[in-house]
């Protein structure tokens, strides 16, 4: 049995569980992006290659307002879950709608930007002109499946229907590759026809993902009824955060892509978006890392679990980034191979370009991958000066005034190395900023995060244990009542504690441990606050809801479920939640 740690090995399980689900759904955007970047680089030529890079910073906009949403209602999601789940219902209800009315607004103002010309703001010379409107106009179809597809996913990821999420990225990338070679290889659409198999994909993935909702099954229903239209402002307050680095991004994008376009040419931009159209893969994986850290984190948060909370950013900081400089390594070296994909000409300035966009470039992930998490986590948990200025910064403050710097010097490196360098100075603006929250240099990853001294409960307030066999079951009433010695509760409370957490715990240890041939254990956590003993476990196995069943059981079940029945009748308050695929059980005494 341990103590401290409790839920570490718990959570990273969790997590690396949950991590390629997200990545995927972040994959197959980028897939589908490299596939776009391949016809158009190999069937069109290098100025579609240029009309994509031009979109690069409307594609910014669309990420940040969907991430916006998502993240948004995934704090709020936290908060409701541990306090009042039925105001879930009125949350998807309104996240939904407010999704579906941004995403349609704007795929109309860019259609009439198509056919009043405004698009010249972006390019003006022909054929540049031309394709990106065709390229914009075929894309705008799809913008509404885009944005409410994005949600959806996130909802099921919540429910923990991972195979149907998979499914559906699966499908959405099937369909743009065949769409891809169908119009533009076969009917010669043009920049058009690659918008449009984007647009017709993300339909097909939204399509998948609603099936679910439709047949009734999920556990969070679409009701206009229950709408908490209230809710609607606090998801833009509490997503605009996390969505700040993207839209700020989109800005950049017209900065770096003015800068290359005045001291490189449209063959910068080329190599530049067919680097960045494979990064986008790679990048996945942080972001896939980020949106499992933010579900954690808002969890945590939700249920004022402190522990839980640093274990997450610690998993990520530790585990995660051996896997980022695991990838990052093995993009440098194989930086020609890759870039081959592309441009085959090796006298052409656009190849060269582009391999050194491979080899330099990835080294800006493991520094974002700090301020990506500390982004995350500041937006959770509310801290708003922080949660503002450092997505400010690294989405573009950082690499506009480095490439302001090193472009008209270094030409299309200045631009890569400005990238590097930006990592740099969020995690500078990080640890100045803890170090101005504690008063003194952060020596630890606990130090950075500078948790407010009233979040959760304090040690001497909280006992964490894990269980792993029935042995250690018996020794865990004795813990726990000499907790709740030590914190003068009184004789009768303490026993019940106690006997409650035996009870529950040998329960799940006897039946959930049994049901398959995977490790397992039990976190258990007791914490003491104000007049009440709260008793939270949480274990992995297969989901099961000690409160229903005791609802349906038969008269004959009682002498045989004694220790349910005992445990619903001694606890005044008793709450069961299935948490991305996690059995939590929490009682109050």
């Amino acid at each position: 049995m341990k103590q401290g740690s409790s839920d570490y090995k718990l959570l990273t399980g969790l997590f690396f569980r949950l991590l390629p689900f997200q990545v995927l759904l972040i994959v197959i955007n980028a897939v589908n992006g490299i596939v776009d970047s391949l016809y158009a680089s190999n069937v069109i030529g290098k100025t579609a290659m240029s009309a994509i890079g031009l979109f690069g910073p409307l594609n910014h906009f669309l990420y940040a307002a969907s991430i916006m949403f998502v993240s948004g209602s995934q704090i709020l999601y936290g908060r409701y879950l541990a306090r009042n789940r039925e105001q879930i219902h009125g949350l998807f209800t309104v996240n939904l709608l407010i999704s579906a009315g941004l995403s349609l607004l704007t795929s109309v103002i860019l259609v009439t930007g198509v056919l009043t010309n405004a698009t010249c703001i972006l390019v003006s010379q022909e054929p540049d002109l031309k394709m990106l409107n065709q390229y914009i106009l075929g894309q705008a179809i799809g913008i509404p499946a885009l944005v409410i597809g994005q949600q959806l996913f996130a909802f099921l990821s919540l429910e923990n229907q991972t195979r149907r999420t998979m499914i559906a990225s699966i499908a959405c990338f099937a369909v743009n590759a065949v769409l891809d070679h169908l119009f533009v290889v076969t009917f010669s659409m043009g920049t058009f026809g690659l918008g449009l198999s984007t647009s017709i994909a993300s339909w097909t993935f939204l399509a998948v993902l609603s099936v679910w909702y439709l047949t009734g099954r999920s556990e969070w229903k679409f009701s206009f009824r229950k709408c908490r239209w209230k809710d609607a402002p606090q998801i833009v307050r509490l997503g605009y955060p996390g969505a700040l680095s993207r839209f700020v991004e989109m800005f950049r994008c017209l900065i770096v892509n003015g800068l290359v376009l005045k001291y490189v040419g449209s063959v910068g931009l080329s190599a530049f978006a067919a680097s960045n159209s494979l990064l986008a893969v790679i990048w996945a994986v942080p972001f896939g890392m980020v949106a499992v850290s933010r579900m954690l984190f808002s969890i945590s948060i939700g249920e004022e679990d402190r522990r839980s909370l640093i274990d997450t950013l610690k998993i990520a900081m530790t585990k995660g980034m051996m896997v980022m400089c695991v990838i990052v390594a093995l993009l440098i070296l194989l930086a020609e191979p890759l870039t081959q994909l592309f441009y085959r000409d090796q006298t052409d300035p656009v190849y060269m370009m582009t391999v050194m966009g491979f080899r330099i470039l990835p080294l800006c992930m493991p520094p974002a991958m700090l301020s990506l998490h500390f982004a995350g986590y500041t937006q959770t948990i509310e801290k708003k000066a922080m949660s503002i200025i450092l997505p400010v910064i690294d989405g573009m403050v950082g690499v506009v005034l480095f490439s302001f710097l090193l472009i008209p010097l270094m030409k299309m490196n200045g631009l890569y190395v400005s990238n590097v360098l930006n990592g740099v100075l969020c995690a500078a603006v990080i640890v100045t900023g803890a170090w101005l929250s504690l008063k003194r240099c952060p020596r630890t990853l606990e130090d950075l995060m500078a948790i407010p001294e009233d979040f959760g409960a304090t040690e001497e307030k909280r006992i964490d244990i894990t269980v792993r066999n029935m042995e250690e079951v018996v020794s865990v009433s004795r813990q726990v009542m000499d907790f709740c010695g030590k914190r003068g509760i009184d004789s009768r409370r303490t026993y019940l504690a106690g006997l409650c957490l035996e009870e529950m715990a040998g329960n799940v240890i006897a039946h959930g441990f049994t049901k398959d041939q995977k490790k397992h254990s039990v976190d258990i956590r007791v914490v003491h606050s104000g007049n009440e003993i709260i008793l939270r476990i949480r274990d992995n196995c297969r989901a099961f809801n000690p409160t229903e069943y005791a609802a349906t059981m038969e008269m004959d079940d009682l002498g045989r479920n004694v220790g349910i029945h005992l445990v619903l009748k001694m606890a005044s308050r008793i709450s069961y939640q299935n948490l991305l695929g996690m059995n939590v059980l929490t009682m109050r005494i």
